[in-house]
């Protein structure tokens, strides 16, 4: 698995050789410096942990101070842990930069969902509204009634009016377009998780992404029309 972590820059849009436009996000990948490295012998499992933006010491606690000095890397802002495929290759101190992914590779990314504040249940769920004709009053995008009278209480995972948005987030099977290891950026195809500026985590996907067999589909069933037979048997016969 290879993993960075990144900004979001915005979107944008990208032409294909073939003149087709592509809706693409700009990521802000990296560089991440390594701050930690986990030995089986020592934790049980090899992972990595990055560092990404660099931030005043003295938006830090103690702490988090000593863990960084201890490695001699600059205060960072944002720290994540990783199972690496080259884990045990890398050291305290190493750089990983955008160009750890190429063009066509997949990807997931996480990242915080926009904030919508207290919102209704139409907004937050979908839900439908009351006829706007005949009196309905002030309450056309309201609830409405939930309880029943037998169990006297609202079921678990009903739908209601509540806070929205601020939830991690991850769109799985993006592929990546274009990277640009001189600036660090790294154009994924569609939309990601989170404002401009907000920190997203882009990993290998965990999609199986399997080759077709060339020919598969095509019968081989003398009396079926496919690409092998454009014509049936018995039409050929007449």
């Amino acid at each position: 698995m290879k993993a960075i972590i990144g900004k979001k820059v915005g979107m944008s849009q990208i032409f294909d050789a073939n003149g087709k436009v592509i809706p693409v996000t700009v990521i802000e990948a990296g560089p991440c410096v390594v701050v930690q490295k986990k030995t089986v012998e020592k934790e049980g499992y090899a992972s990595v942990q990055l560092g990404y933006e660099d931030v005043p010491e003295r938006k830090l606690t103690k702490p988090e101070m000593g863990h960084l000095n201890k490695a001699g890397v600059a205060p960072k802002k944002y720290l994540r842990e990783f199972d690496l495929d080259n884990a045990a290759e890398l050291n305290v101190g190493d750089i990983i930069k955008a160009d750890t992914f190429k063009e066509g590779d997949f990807v997931d990314v996480t990242g915080t969902s926009k904030g919508h504040g207290y919102q209704g249940v139409v907004k937050r769920h979908g839900a439908g509204r009351t006829p706007m004709s005949h009196g309905g009053g002030p309450v056309h995008r309201h609830a409405g009634s939930m309880g029943v009278i037998d169990p006297a209480r609202i079921f678990k995972g009903k739908i209601g009016a509540g806070q929205m948005g601020c939830d991690q987030v991850t769109i799985q099977n993006l592929d990546i377009v274009k990277v640009d290891p001189e600036l660090n950026l790294i154009a994924v195809r569609g939309a990601i998780p989170g404002h401009k500026g907000s920190m997203v985590v882009i990993k290998s996907t965990v999609k199986t992404h399997r080759v077709k067999n060339a020919g598969a589909g095509i019968s081989n069933n003398p009396q079926k029309a496919s690409g092998r037979n454009p014509q049936k048997a018995s039409a050929r016969n007449k």
